[in-house]
């Protein structure tokens, strides 16, 4: 009896316990409004279009946990998957080249936003704000406001094919980035000088912990995601788009809240992350298919927030 008692009180504080319940509800009753919900070819949709915002809300998550924000990621991902097909359509050069071109663009954006926040200590929300509008414009500029078309199919299929001709590639892709980012968090010493920085930065310098290295490689890597997921979203759109990826930002960080993660660092979980992102992709997909409006989709999408972040203060009173 007392081992159940313990058992039923780990349950309780298990950290994702409402988004899973809210979750399982929100699919019954989008089961039973739609019958074009649980198909086969539906769920395989959800999941693809889960991809790209898990991956950037992955990175997200690391730098959520060291108590900084980055708003620039969908403006990163325009830049990275505009430049890798321009690279590919423009200079003619290979795609894997092209694409890996496309990676190092989004590192190297993220790097710059920890290097300038770490190094000049200026708040995380302003110069991922100034990135925001400055690689969107830079997108913009290089185009000219155009879409690039002409994408090579052998790039084409990084985001529209299939591997055993069930399994979309950007599933795979988001199912590997997972798994390194479980272990990264789950195994390295580094980790935990991510959750040391966001808990009480003072005393994590006085700890001996690089603060400025951790932040630094932090942002690099939510560059890097928001890199990774606006090639993914180019190639499924089959053309190089300045105007990709604009709301990203937001679904990311409202993925990472709604599974946990705090505002004000410290506290994150790769699972919630999982678990947010995928309930934000599949509410989006149930109300396409209902007929409900892209802008009472986003104002469902931020009472959602407000709703997490009060559930999440409450939780900690």
């Amino acid at each position: 009896m007392k081992g159940s008692k313990t058992l039923i009180e780990k349950f309780k504080n298990f950290p994702q316990l409402s988004i899973c319940v809210g979750y399982i509800v929100m699919f019954i009753l989008l089961t039973a409004l739609s019958e074009d919900f649980l198909t086969t070819r539906n769920l395989l949709n959800v999941l693809r279009q889960t991809s790209s915002t898990m991956i950037v809300a992955v990175g997200m998550t690391f730098v959520l946990i060291t108590g900084g924000i980055d708003l620039s990621v969908g403006s990163v991902a325009a830049l990275s998957a505009t430049l890798s097909v321009a690279f590919m359509v423009n200079y003619h050069l290979p795609v894997m080249v092209s694409l890996l071109l496309g990676l190092l663009v989004g590192t190297v954006c993220g790097f710059v936003n920890g290097v300038v926040i770490s190094k000049l200590n200026l708040p995380a929300f302003i110069v991922t704000l100034a990135m925001m509008s400055s690689a969107r414009g830079a997108a913009l500029v290089y185009t000219n406001g155009k879409t690039i078309v002409g994408v090579p199919d052998s790039a084409i299929k990084f985001g529209q094919g299939y591997i055993l001709s069930i399994i979309p590639i950007p599933v795979v892709v988001m199912t590997i980035i997972l798994i390194i980012a479980g272990i990264f968090i789950t195994k390295t010493v580094f980790s935990r000088y991510i959750y040391a920085v966001g808990g009480n930065e003072e005393c994590a310098k006085l700890s001996g912990i690089n603060v400025n290295r951790v932040k630094i490689v932090v942002y690099s890597l939510s560059g890097l995601g928001a890199a990774i997921a606006g090639i993914i979203l180019t190639m499924r759109l089959a053309s190089g788009q300045p105007t990709l990826g604009e709301g990203l930002e937001m679904d990311a960080i409202a993925a990472c809240v709604l599974g946990g993660t705090s505002l004000s660092g410290g506290k994150g979980f790769l699972f919630g992350t999982i678990i947010g992102s995928v309930f934000l992709t599949t509410l989006s997909n149930g109300l396409n298919l209902m007929g409900v409006s892209s802008y009472m989709q986003q104002v469902l999408k931020g009472l959602i927030i407000i709703a997490a972040v009060c559930m999440y203060e409450r939780k900690k009173k």
